[in-house]
């Protein structure tokens, strides 16, 4: 099974089995993000990426400049644990990370998730690569990817899926980022971007590794 194939599989298995009015909820809320305009606020190729300096899932900082004089990033964002999708995607980007490192770059993740929920993930999946904990999305609202579930779909995340965002996140916002990818150089300048506000859609990292390497040809 392809990664397109088991995205398509989690859809099946967790829509299948859901209310109706629930369905609706979640379908009608993905719907309303897209007319939204916030993929018009997300930064794109050619402009500066935000600094940062964020804990990882061992509770280590981790400061951008310091990744960037060792070389290029690639920059995911990461809803959380309880999100099957998010999980199958990093499992997938995973599997890319010997290729990025061998064009001198660096993947990280980045989520409002507390540490200790970054930490449980990493160690199912046996990740190697940091998730970074973006305390009230900060790094993503700088990035033009933050945004805050409506209350339906909120009671449809705490009544379906047992999902509370107060726990996971340690504020009261329910805000997240929208899943997207950066690749930066080594200047701080982004060379390309990827957003969804569709969180079932994740495409395979193909055009991006592409992109990669060409900025790694003309370092």
């Amino acid at each position: 099974m392809n990664f397109q194939q088991r995205l398509q599989s989690i859809k099946e298995r967790i829509e299948g089995n859901l209310p109706a009015d629930y369905l609706k909820v979640m379908h009608g809320a993905t719907e309303d993000l897209k007319q939204s305009g916030i993929q018009e606020k997300v930064l794109k190729p050619g402009q500066k990426m935000p600094a940062f300096n964020l804990l990882n899932q061992d509770q280590n900082p981790i400061d951008s400049q310091q990744l960037l004089n060792k070389g290029a990033l690639v920059i995911t964002f990461y809803r959380g644990v309880w999100c099957p999708y998010c999980n199958a995607d990093l499992a997938n980007l995973k599997k890319y990370v010997t290729e990025i490192n061998a064009a001198g770059a660096k993947l990280i993740a980045v989520s409002p998730e507390q540490p200790q929920f970054l930490k449980k993930i990493s160690d199912m999946q046996k990740l190697n690569f940091d998730i970074l904990h973006d305390a009230n999305n900060e790094l993503a609202a700088a990035f033009g990817l933050k945004f805050t579930l409506p209350e339906d779909l909120k009671v449809v995340y705490h009544n379906q899926f047992n999902i509370d965002l107060t726990i996971q996140h340690g504020n009261s916002e329910w805000a997240l980022p929208m899943p997207a990818r950066f690749l930066v150089n080594q200047a701080g300048i982004i060379q390309y971007a990827e957003s969804e506000p569709d969180y079932r859609n994740r495409p395979d990292p193909d055009e991006l590794m592409e992109v990669m390497v060409k900025v790694a040809g003309s370092n």
